[in-house]
């Protein structure tokens, strides 16, 4: 699918759906001849597409794909693959989704931070990315691409992580044995750099950092947030931009 959107684009048929009312037969029936399906398998593929359309909005997935979808000879419609994403924030209304996690197939870092309330995901290079914000921190794995590297992770910690919080980061991040170097990424919008500052000391201080640790601040109160990192003994890489950070992050790592 990826491909077909990148060099073929006119071969996909989109069809917009408005929330309030649904899918509706007559779109459905729509997006099949959008297919080039004719005869007995244009009401097939239609009666998918309502059916793949009423489990997405009633078991409030975020993705609802069936790839392939293919006809047979005698005209058959078979869905040979199938992915479904849930909204996490709704599985206290569908218990027999949640009852279906099985986390032996999960990996166990991302259980882990999910038990503290961390939205990781782990990736497969070596440079640990700490940032609060999920778009500061899909800016910060770019922008370590950029300069010819690869983030070892996702993690967002959220605006108002506490200590603990962030210490359970750190744990997480230092158990990827491929780990040569962490980049702190902090933006102090409503939480205060001071703040933010005296957390990461706090948090460094409980756990082994036995790789370079690059930490760039910004936002209210960061000249004492900065200091802060700097009187605190720890050997950390101080840097004032984003693009700095992720020179020296990238070097460190090196």
């Amino acid at each position: 699918m990826e491909s077909v959107a990148r060099d073929t684009p006119e071969k996909i048929y989109r069809i917009p759906i408005d929330p309030t009312a649904g899918l509706s037969h007559a779109s459905a029936l729509e997006a099949a001849r959008g297919t080039g399906a004719k005869g007995p398998v244009l009401a097939q593929i239609a009666n998918v597409s309502e059916r793949l359309y009423k489990l997405f909005w009633e078991q409030d997935a975020s993705l609802a794909e069936i790839n392939p979808l293919v006809t047979t000879e005698s005209d058959d419609v078979i869905a040979l693959d199938a992915k479904i994403n849930f909204d996490d924030n709704a599985l206290f209304r569908n218990p027999t989704i949640s009852s279906l996690r099985d986390l032996d197939e999960e990996d166990p870092s991302e259980i882990e931070a999910s038990k503290h309330g961390l939205n990781y995901i782990a990736l497969d290079g070596n440079i640990g990315c700490l940032v609060n914000g999920a778009g500061l921190a899909m800016a910060t794995m770019d922008i370590i691409k950029f300069y010819g590297a690869e983030p070892a992770n996702f993690l967002d910690v959220g605006g108002g992580a506490s200590d603990e919080q962030v210490a359970q980061a750190f744990r997480v991040l230092l158990e990827n044995d491929k780990l040569r170097a962490i980049l702190v990424n902090i933006f102090g919008g409503i939480m205060r750099c001071d703040v933010v500052a005296q957390g990461l000391v706090n948090a460094a201080r409980t756990v082994d950092l036995h790789v370079p640790l690059v930490v760039r601040l910004e936002g209210t109160n960061v000249e004492q947030g900065r200091q802060i990192l700097a009187n605190s003994g720890l050997n950390m890489i101080v840097a004032n931009t984003m693009d700095e950070a992720a020179k020296k992050v990238v070097q460190a790592a090196a």
